[in-house]
Protein backbone atom coordinates (compact mmCIF):
# COMPACT_ATOMS: atom_id res chain seq x y z
CA UNK A 1 0.00 0.00 0.00
CA UNK A 2 1.41 3.37 -1.04
CA UNK A 3 1.60 6.07 1.65
CA UNK A 4 1.83 9.85 1.50
CA UNK A 5 3.18 11.47 4.66
CA UNK A 6 1.39 14.80 4.85
CA UNK A 7 3.83 16.42 7.32
CA UNK A 8 7.58 15.81 6.99
CA UNK A 9 10.41 18.09 8.10
CA UNK A 10 13.60 16.64 6.53
CA UNK A 11 17.03 17.07 8.14
CA UNK A 12 18.18 19.61 5.58
CA UNK A 13 18.73 23.33 5.14
CA UNK A 14 16.62 25.64 7.32
CA UNK A 15 14.95 22.77 9.14
CA UNK A 16 18.25 22.06 10.90
CA UNK A 17 18.03 25.41 12.69
CA UNK A 18 14.58 24.62 14.08
CA UNK A 19 14.18 23.44 17.65
CA UNK A 20 13.22 19.94 16.51
CA UNK A 21 16.78 19.49 15.22
CA UNK A 22 18.84 22.10 17.07
CA UNK A 23 17.62 20.79 20.44
CA UNK A 24 17.64 17.04 19.91
CA UNK A 25 17.30 16.32 23.62
CA UNK A 26 14.01 18.20 23.76
CA UNK A 27 12.74 16.48 20.60
CA UNK A 28 13.67 13.03 21.85
CA UNK A 29 12.05 13.68 25.21
CA UNK A 30 8.80 14.53 23.42
CA UNK A 31 9.07 11.43 21.23
CA UNK A 32 9.58 9.18 24.24
CA UNK A 33 6.75 10.90 26.07
CA UNK A 34 4.49 9.53 23.33
CA UNK A 35 5.94 6.05 23.84
CA UNK A 36 8.18 5.96 20.77
CA UNK A 37 11.91 5.94 20.17
CA UNK A 38 13.57 8.68 18.11
CA UNK A 39 14.22 7.92 14.45
CA UNK A 40 17.88 7.17 13.66
CA UNK A 41 17.66 9.62 10.76
CA UNK A 42 16.54 12.38 13.13
CA UNK A 43 19.24 11.67 15.71
CA UNK A 44 21.94 11.55 13.01
CA UNK A 45 20.34 14.34 10.98
CA UNK A 46 20.73 12.13 7.92
CA UNK A 47 18.67 12.56 4.76
CA UNK A 48 19.84 9.24 3.26
CA UNK A 49 18.62 7.45 6.39
CA UNK A 50 15.25 9.22 6.17
CA UNK A 51 14.84 8.08 2.57
CA UNK A 52 15.63 4.52 3.68
CA UNK A 53 13.03 4.75 6.45
CA UNK A 54 10.46 6.03 3.96
CA UNK A 55 11.22 3.20 1.55
CA UNK A 56 10.93 0.57 4.30
CA UNK A 57 7.23 1.40 4.83
CA UNK A 58 6.39 2.43 1.24
CA UNK A 59 6.04 6.13 2.00
CA UNK A 60 6.30 7.10 -1.64
CA UNK A 61 5.81 10.82 -1.11
CA UNK A 62 6.22 13.43 1.58
CA UNK A 63 4.70 16.88 1.99
CA UNK A 64 7.07 19.60 3.20
CA UNK A 65 5.83 22.90 4.59
CA UNK A 66 7.73 26.12 5.04
CA UNK A 67 7.34 28.09 8.24
CA UNK A 68 7.29 31.72 9.33
CA UNK A 69 7.47 31.68 13.10
CA UNK A 70 9.09 33.31 16.07
CA UNK A 71 9.33 30.67 18.80
CA UNK A 72 9.27 27.60 16.50
CA UNK A 73 11.84 28.80 13.97
CA UNK A 74 11.45 29.61 10.29
CA UNK A 75 12.10 27.74 7.06
CA UNK A 76 12.05 29.70 3.82
CA UNK A 77 10.09 28.72 0.76
CA UNK A 78 13.39 28.79 -1.10
CA UNK A 79 14.76 26.05 1.16
CA UNK A 80 11.63 23.95 0.71
CA UNK A 81 11.76 24.36 -3.08
CA UNK A 82 15.43 23.36 -3.12
CA UNK A 83 14.73 20.16 -1.16
CA UNK A 84 11.92 19.22 -3.54
CA UNK A 85 14.14 19.92 -6.55
CA UNK A 86 16.98 17.83 -5.12
CA UNK A 87 14.64 14.84 -4.67
CA UNK A 88 12.41 14.80 -7.76
CA UNK A 89 9.12 13.00 -7.33
CA UNK A 90 9.66 12.33 -3.64
CA UNK A 91 8.21 15.48 -2.09
CA UNK A 92 5.66 18.24 -2.65
CA UNK A 93 6.02 21.78 -1.33
CA UNK A 94 3.61 23.86 0.75
CA UNK A 95 4.43 27.56 0.94
CA UNK A 96 4.67 29.62 4.12
CA UNK A 97 3.60 33.25 4.09
CA UNK A 98 3.88 36.35 6.25
CA UNK A 99 0.26 37.48 6.63
CA UNK A 100 1.04 40.83 8.24
CA UNK A 101 1.29 42.48 4.80
CA UNK A 102 -1.69 41.46 2.69
CA UNK A 103 -0.28 42.50 -0.70
CA UNK A 104 3.09 40.93 0.01
CA UNK A 105 1.44 37.72 1.21
CA UNK A 106 -0.62 37.42 -1.97
CA UNK A 107 2.50 38.07 -4.04
CA UNK A 108 4.27 35.32 -2.05
CA UNK A 109 1.43 32.92 -2.80
CA UNK A 110 1.43 33.67 -6.53
CA UNK A 111 5.21 33.34 -6.75
CA UNK A 112 5.14 30.03 -4.90
CA UNK A 113 2.43 28.61 -7.14
CA UNK A 114 4.37 29.67 -10.21
CA UNK A 115 7.35 27.82 -8.73
CA UNK A 116 5.50 24.53 -8.37
CA UNK A 117 4.17 24.72 -4.81
CA UNK A 118 0.88 22.86 -4.36
CA UNK A 119 -0.62 24.69 -1.38
CA UNK A 120 -0.13 27.24 1.37
CA UNK A 121 0.32 26.81 5.11
CA UNK A 122 -0.99 29.26 7.69
CA UNK A 123 0.09 28.82 11.31
CA UNK A 124 -1.85 31.63 12.99
CA UNK A 125 -0.73 31.22 16.58
CA UNK A 126 2.93 30.69 15.68
CA UNK A 127 3.52 34.00 13.92
CA UNK A 128 5.73 36.61 15.62
CA UNK A 129 2.47 38.43 16.37
CA UNK A 130 0.07 35.53 17.07
CA UNK A 131 -3.27 35.53 15.29
CA UNK A 132 -6.43 33.48 15.56
CA UNK A 133 -7.46 31.46 12.52
CA UNK A 134 -10.48 33.71 11.96
CA UNK A 135 -8.56 36.96 12.32
CA UNK A 136 -9.93 39.32 9.69
CA UNK A 137 -6.41 40.14 8.54
CA UNK A 138 -6.27 36.61 7.14
CA UNK A 139 -9.55 36.86 5.24
CA UNK A 140 -8.16 38.47 2.04
CA UNK A 141 -5.60 35.65 1.94
CA UNK A 142 -8.26 32.98 2.36
CA UNK A 143 -10.31 34.66 -0.37
CA UNK A 144 -7.34 34.67 -2.74
CA UNK A 145 -6.67 30.99 -2.10
CA UNK A 146 -10.32 30.14 -2.63
CA UNK A 147 -10.41 32.12 -5.88
CA UNK A 148 -7.33 30.29 -7.15
CA UNK A 149 -8.52 26.87 -5.93
CA UNK A 150 -5.42 26.48 -3.76
CA UNK A 151 -5.67 24.32 -0.62
CA UNK A 152 -4.54 25.64 2.75
CA UNK A 153 -3.03 23.74 5.67
CA UNK A 154 -3.87 25.49 8.94
CA UNK A 155 -1.94 24.46 12.05
CA UNK A 156 -4.19 24.39 15.08
CA UNK A 157 -3.76 21.99 17.96
CA UNK A 158 -0.86 20.94 20.12
CA UNK A 159 1.56 23.81 20.73
CA UNK A 160 0.06 25.97 18.01
CA UNK A 161 0.04 29.23 19.94
CA UNK A 162 0.78 30.97 23.23
CA UNK A 163 -2.20 29.26 24.85
CA UNK A 164 -5.02 26.84 24.06
CA UNK A 165 -7.32 29.56 22.77
CA UNK A 166 -5.35 29.60 19.51
CA UNK A 167 -6.62 26.09 18.77
CA UNK A 168 -10.28 26.78 19.48
CA UNK A 169 -12.15 24.96 16.67
CA UNK A 170 -14.87 27.61 16.59
CA UNK A 171 -12.40 29.81 14.72
CA UNK A 172 -11.91 27.17 12.03
CA UNK A 173 -15.65 26.62 11.83
CA UNK A 174 -16.10 30.29 10.98
CA UNK A 175 -13.37 30.22 8.33
CA UNK A 176 -14.77 27.06 6.73
CA UNK A 177 -18.26 28.58 6.69
CA UNK A 178 -17.10 31.89 5.22
CA UNK A 179 -15.02 30.18 2.51
CA UNK A 180 -17.00 27.06 1.59
CA UNK A 181 -14.97 26.35 -1.55
CA UNK A 182 -11.61 26.56 0.21
CA UNK A 183 -10.10 23.16 1.02
CA UNK A 184 -8.76 23.31 4.58
CA UNK A 185 -6.56 20.67 6.22
CA UNK A 186 -6.25 20.93 9.99
CA UNK A 187 -2.69 20.04 10.91
CA UNK A 188 -2.27 18.50 14.40
CA UNK A 189 -5.98 17.66 14.16
CA UNK A 190 -6.94 20.52 16.48
CA UNK A 191 -5.91 18.26 19.40
CA UNK A 192 -7.03 18.21 22.20
CA UNK A 193 -10.35 19.60 20.91
CA UNK A 194 -11.10 16.26 19.25
CA UNK A 195 -14.88 16.00 19.49
CA UNK A 196 -15.23 19.64 18.54
CA UNK A 197 -13.10 19.48 15.37
CA UNK A 198 -14.86 16.28 14.33
CA UNK A 199 -18.14 18.16 14.61
CA UNK A 200 -16.71 21.03 12.57
CA UNK A 201 -15.72 18.53 9.85
CA UNK A 202 -19.19 16.97 10.07
CA UNK A 203 -20.74 20.39 9.42
CA UNK A 204 -18.20 21.64 6.88
CA UNK A 205 -17.41 19.37 3.95
CA UNK A 206 -14.36 21.46 3.02
CA UNK A 207 -12.52 20.56 6.25
CA UNK A 208 -9.96 17.73 6.31
CA UNK A 209 -8.45 16.46 9.57
CA UNK A 210 -4.84 15.33 10.04
CA UNK A 211 -3.98 14.61 13.70
CA UNK A 212 -0.45 13.36 12.84
CA UNK A 213 1.53 12.70 16.05
CA UNK A 214 -1.43 13.55 18.28
CA UNK A 215 -3.19 10.38 17.17
CA UNK A 216 -0.60 8.00 18.60
CA UNK A 217 -2.19 6.44 21.73
CA UNK A 218 -3.42 9.86 22.80
CA UNK A 219 -6.76 10.80 24.39
CA UNK A 220 -9.26 11.20 21.57
CA UNK A 221 -7.68 8.53 19.38
CA UNK A 222 -10.82 6.38 19.29
CA UNK A 223 -12.95 9.35 18.24
CA UNK A 224 -10.59 10.22 15.39
CA UNK A 225 -10.67 6.60 14.19
CA UNK A 226 -14.46 6.35 14.39
CA UNK A 227 -14.71 9.42 12.19
CA UNK A 228 -12.07 8.07 9.78
CA UNK A 229 -14.04 4.85 9.49
CA UNK A 230 -17.28 6.76 8.92
CA UNK A 231 -18.25 10.15 7.53
CA UNK A 232 -14.64 11.43 7.51
CA UNK A 233 -13.25 8.52 5.47
CA UNK A 234 -12.63 10.79 2.47
CA UNK A 235 -11.17 13.66 4.54
CA UNK A 236 -8.88 12.06 7.12
CA UNK A 237 -5.20 12.46 6.20
CA UNK A 238 -2.24 10.44 7.49
CA UNK A 239 0.83 12.35 8.64
CA UNK A 240 3.70 11.72 11.04
CA UNK A 241 5.06 15.20 11.87
CA UNK A 242 8.54 13.69 11.50
CA UNK A 243 11.04 14.16 13.17
CA UNK A 244 8.95 14.59 16.33
CA UNK A 245 7.85 11.01 15.81
CA UNK A 246 9.75 8.34 13.84
CA UNK A 247 8.26 8.05 10.36
CA UNK A 248 8.90 4.34 9.93
CA UNK A 249 7.63 3.18 13.33
CA UNK A 250 4.60 5.45 13.17
CA UNK A 251 3.60 4.23 9.69
CA UNK A 252 4.04 0.60 10.78
CA UNK A 253 1.71 1.28 13.70
CA UNK A 254 -0.87 3.22 11.71
CA UNK A 255 -1.48 0.62 8.99
CA UNK A 256 -2.43 -1.90 11.69
CA UNK A 257 -5.21 0.29 13.09
CA UNK A 258 -8.78 -1.04 12.86
CA UNK A 259 -9.80 0.85 9.73
CA UNK A 260 -11.68 -0.79 6.88
CA UNK A 261 -9.22 -1.65 4.08
CA UNK A 262 -10.83 0.80 1.66
CA UNK A 263 -10.71 3.55 4.29
CA UNK A 264 -7.10 2.81 5.20
CA UNK A 265 -6.06 3.31 1.58
CA UNK A 266 -7.91 6.62 1.50
CA UNK A 267 -6.38 7.83 4.76
CA UNK A 268 -2.78 7.00 3.95
CA UNK A 269 -2.74 7.96 0.28
CA UNK A 270 -5.79 8.99 -1.72
CA UNK A 271 -7.13 11.74 0.54
CA UNK A 272 -3.82 13.62 0.59
CA UNK A 273 -3.45 13.22 -3.17
CA UNK A 274 -6.98 14.52 -3.75
CA UNK A 275 -6.56 17.40 -1.31
CA UNK A 276 -3.36 18.61 -2.98
CA UNK A 277 -4.27 17.63 -6.54
CA UNK A 278 -1.20 15.44 -7.00
CA UNK A 279 -0.65 11.87 -8.21
CA UNK A 280 2.74 10.65 -6.94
Amino acid sequence: MKIIDFRVRPPLKGFLSMVMYSNGERRDRFTRQLGLEPAPSAVQRSMPLLLEEMKAVNVVHGVITGRTSDFLGSVSNEDVAAIVKEHPGRFSAIAAIDPTNRKAAIAQIDAALAGGFVGVTIEPGAYPVPLYADDRRLYPIYAHLEDRNVPVVIMTGGNAGPDLSYSNPIQLDRVAADFPNLRIAVSHGNWPWVSEIIHVAFRRSNVYVSPDMYLYNMPGMDDYLKAANGFLADRFIFATAYPLVPLQAYAEWFVKLPLKPENMEKCVYRNAANFLGIAP
